[in-house]
């Protein structure tokens, strides 16, 4: 089985950006803790500040893994061209947010992204990403 994580924007600066909300860990060790539990899985990851190179990747594993676990970031609340190629590819899709982005600013509350994913996870920090891949594991 192989699932491609993808980080969109400013998620790179995880453990050093706005501790409060997103917590004290960089996503390279809590990424370590993921291979370590699923040894049986290939967990590759990406991350880009860039719209269009999400997409690209999208484009280049979406029809031979098994799952994607997709933080867009920012992107989630724009970006009909994300959407969009989520929409294009065979691959499932879940999207994750660290943050309860219900309890943060009224533009969070919608993503352009849901329609087009399995499902969406928010709010339980970095196990966001490891309760999408239980998801993922159940199908």
């Amino acid at each position: 089985m192989k699932i491609q994580i993808i980080n969109g924007p400013n998620l790179n600066l995880l453990g050093v950006r706005e501790k409060s909300i997103y917590g004290n860990t960089d996503f390279e060790t809590y990424l370590q803790e993921l291979r370590r539990r699923y040894t049986h899985i290939q967990i590759d990851y990406y991350q880009s500040n860039v719209e269009g190179e999400i997409i690209n990747k999208l484009h280049e594993i979406g029809f031979s893994y098994n799952g994607v676990v997709l933080n867009a970031g920012a992107y989630t609340h724009t970006s009909i061209a994300i959407a969009d190629a989520i929409a294009a590819i065979n691959t499932p899709v879940i999207e994750v947010h660290i943050s309860n982005v219900y309890k943060r600013e009224e533009f969070r509350h919608s993503s352009m992204l849901a329609a087009s994913c399995k499902g969406v996870i928010a709010g339980f920090g970095m196990e966001s990403y490891r309760l999408a891949i239980e998801s993922l594991l159940t199908d």
